[in-house]
């Protein structure tokens, strides 16, 4: 078993991730406080963000007349913008500036954090305290576990399917980058059929075979996850090679005839005695020669740094990420050989095991 701790760009140490991998994280720049992220969601609303974007420097009387707003109020917005460097003032024209022109990259990302910290606000402003001190109180009271009901993700209807994109759309945004991270940790090319756990809407599945054109791969998740996944995929390129099992993992099989099983940030949702009975499930279902690989969220390290505003919704999960202890000790004990651990920082502590089932 071996254990290493990735190093960042620039490290001057030869194994290190790529900047490419990891230009996605610059979004948090401009989402550190709620007024910064408030600011920058009414840029989006009023339209603003897309005047800027197609007519470059703008009189800012011009652009009080395309967006409809109150003169003062958007000078006010205007400043706002400026101080987190969403705009550039000059005189009296507003652009965008270029950090953030660069960070337009990633706007889907960028806005889903953007929604997601807001609607995660109410509990932490008037549940925190329950969720530190009486976490049974909090699940009873917070609105997020009304958004994460896996129990409308069952039965297929268009108020479920409507209910669940919701999260999901946050869940593929994060990880539509996140894979390119796990992507360059770990040897796709050495695969040829790929099952992700849980794999949501399949954005993981997509950017591995986008990467790997030998690689088919298949999502196994409930049944309304499925459904939006398959329209997520249905337009890529990529959609042939992409297959969906709707099943309850806590009852029911895996598919057999893969050589690799992924579970990219599902164990942390469920009680290590369940995550780990999932494991076993896979252990037992990989090829003889095949991958398990691990990639999740480790326990969230905030004593240097306040964390910010975009990562509300990480916080209220604080409980849930683990260390790999548990999923390494389970691991040997199924008899699965060359385990390996890479530690990691993203926006948050990562880790990223492999093991690989003993040929027959």
């Amino acid at each position: 078993m071996s254990t290493e701790t990735l190093a960042p760009p620039d490290s001057g140490q030869r194994f290190a991730l790529s900047k490419a991998a990891v230009e996605y994280l610059c979004v948090d720049g401009f989402l550190k406080s709620l007024v910064d992220t408030r600011a920058l969601r009414t840029a989006f609303e009023l339209g603003l963000v897309d005047l800027l974007q197609a007519r470059g420097p703008l009189a800012v009387d011009e652009a009080v007349r395309h967006t409809g707003a109150d003169p003062q109020g958007l000078r006010f917005l205007l400043d706002l913008l400026c101080a987190n460097r969403v705009v550039s003032l000059h005189g009296d024209a507003a652009a965008l500036h270029p950090a953030f022109v660069d960070a337009l990259r990633f706007r889907p990302l960028l806005e889903a954090k953007i929604d997601h910290s807001a609607f995660m606000l109410a509990d932490f402003a008037n549940l925190f305290s329950a969720l530190v001190a009486n976490p049974a109180r909090f699940m009873r009271a917070a609105r997020m576990f009304q958004l994460y009901d896996y129990g409308r993700c069952l039965e297929s209807n268009p108020d479920n399917h409507r209910h669940t994109r919701q999260w999901m759309r946050l869940t593929s945004a994060l990880t539509r980058h996140e894979a390119q991270v796990c992507l360059e940790l770990h040897d796709f090319s050495a695969h040829r059929r790929m099952l992700d756990v849980g794999g949501n809407s399949g954005e993981f599945v997509l950017q591995a075979c986008r990467r790997h054109a030998g690689l088919v791969g298949a999502v196994v998740d409930l049944p309304v996850v499925c459904d939006v996944g398959l329209e997520h995929v249905l337009a890529e390129p990529e959609r042939d090679r992409i297959g969906f099992f709707k099943a309850d993992l806590r009852r029911d099989p895996l598919p057999a005839g893969y050589d690799l099983i992924s579970f990219k940030s599902i164990l942390h949702d469920w009680p290590v005695d369940q995550a780990c009975g999932f494991l076993a499930k896979a252990a037992a279902a990989v090829q003889p020669g095949g991958t398990l690989l691990i990639f999740e969220r480790a326990p969230l390290e905030v004593r240097e740094a306040v964390p910010g505003h975009s990562a509300l919704p990480l916080m209220m999960f604080f409980r849930s990420y683990r260390s790999p202890e548990p999923y390494l000790q389970q691991l040997h004990a199924l008899g699965m050989v060359d385990l390996r651990c890479l530690h990691l920082r993203l926006d948050t502590p990562f880790f990223a095991i492999t093991a690989r089932r003993p040929a027959a």
